[in-house]
């Protein structure tokens, strides 16, 4: 099922990614899907309990991650296996990116762009090296799983991987020309995320036997790597897999706070949050970390995956539904909105039956529960302060340079 996952969450992924491009370049911020909700509901609860949803998505996304972490450090120190120490591990990465954040924006970027070349550099060795060592015969096992309905489960699973490429959006407004930056940015990053993920899972299917891929589900990059080089390619994967999943708190991180300072701006959020790591003040950033470590203490990594991936699914899917809406401003064309609205929904409904049927109940009760509570978090501030969801005067300067150019 490892090797037949990928096809399904392409697709879905390939379809939202055009969805955001088009509002990305249409509709330039650094607010994201944020401001695209704006643009699509208007000022009015779906938009604004939809922000706050994405928002807390975002935690779930980062406590996976760092949840993720936390086991692939337990795996290669080979010390315990006490899930409160994993925790404690997880719970202590979320508070140096924290504190990695407040420092700066370039310090961010400049650990973030140093992370992804070393991943780079492993994951092209790790290919090459495996090559070498490949059996081809492999993908003609008999691997067993669940059939066709486990591959498109995985699918939806795996849908959370694809996530940064929403985080993409919020650096429009910094483009000299969004228009035609965003896009081509956005679609290039999906190839490069799809190629590495053919690639890798071809070479670990050839290198290892499909009954050890799963009874390694939850590091087997790292056992591959020992397959292949030993107990050098172990640690080499190791600490691949560790910054890996340091990156995606920290880029999580960086994104959410993005997010929480615009809609806190455009009324949606208190407005303590405005002054996040942009004005000086660590509120933003505090809440989210604090909310990350919560989801770390308190859920497995398989329920925060679960969890992460159906958020995103409602996310992604609700910003092209209401992207028909706004179709004719961006050029977007409405029948693949359409498609990216109905394989968003095909997937969730499918995870969610799984998660029912299959996990904790407190997986998906505590997904629920947060889409609701989201909802009825902004129809009790906007009772109680009156605010409204607006657009920031940069975004509608950056749109009208848009337009102009």
């Amino acid at each position: 099922m490892a090797a037949g996952v990928l096809p399904g969450g392409r697709s879905v992924s390939l379809f939202s990614v055009y969805s955001y491009a088009k509002l990305g370049a249409r509709y330039p911020s650094r607010g994201g899907a944020a401001e695209f909700l704006i643009r699509c509901f208007g000022d009015g609860l779906i938009a604004g309990g939809l922000n706050v949803f994405q928002f807390l998505g975002w935690i779930i996304a980062m406590a996976l991650y760092a949840s993720g972490f936390s086991g692939y450090v337990l795996h290669l120190v080979g010390g315990t296996d006490n899930e409160w120490v994993g925790k404690a591990v997880g719970v202590g990465l979320v508070l140096v990116l924290m504190g990695v954040n407040v420092i700066g924006s370039k310090l961010v970027g400049r650990s973030e762009l140093l992370v992804v070349g070393v991943e780079l550099v492993i994951i092209v060795g790790f290919v090459v090296a495996a090559s070498l060592k490949a059996e081809p015969d492999r993908f003609t096992g008999q691997g067993g799983g669940d059939g066709f309905l486990g591959v498109l489960f995985a699918a939806g699973l795996l849908y959370v991987t694809y996530e940064g490429f929403g985080v993409v959006t919020n650096s429009a407004g910094d483009m000299a020309r969004p228009r035609k930056q965003l896009p081509r940015s956005m679609y290039q990053a999906l190839a490069i995320v799809m190629l590495v993920y053919v690639v890798v899972a071809a070479m670990l299917v050839m290198v290892m036997p499909l009954h050890q891929i799963d009874a390694d589900a939850g590091h087997v990059l790292a056992e591959a790597g020992r397959s292949v080089l030993g107990e050098t390619g172990f640690i080499i994967i190791s600490v691949a897999a560790l910054l890996a999943t340091a990156s995606g708190v920290n880029a999580t991180l960086y994104g959410d706070a993005n997010l929480a300072f615009t809609v806190a701006k455009e009324g949606e959020l208190p407005a303590d949050f405005a002054r996040g790591i942009w004005r000086s003040g660590t509120w933003g950033l505090i809440g989210a970390g604090v909310l990350t470590c919560a989801f770390v203490v308190f859920f497995p990594l398989s329920s925060v995956g679960q969890m992460a991936s159906l958020a995103f699914l409602i996310v992604y899917g609700m910003v092209s539904a209401g992207h028909l809406r706004v179709h004719r401003e961006t050029g977007a064309h409405p029948a693949i909105l359409i498609v990216a609205v109905l394989l968003n929904l095909a997937l969730f409904a499918l995870l969610l039956y799984y998660s029912i049927t299959s996990s904790p109940a407190s997986t998906w009760i505590t997904l629920i529960a947060v889409l609701v509570l989201s909802f009825a978090a902004e129809a009790g501030y906007r009772r109680i302060t009156g605010r409204h969801l607006r657009i920031s005067q940069a975004s509608l300067d950056a749109e009208a340079a848009v337009t102009d150019g």
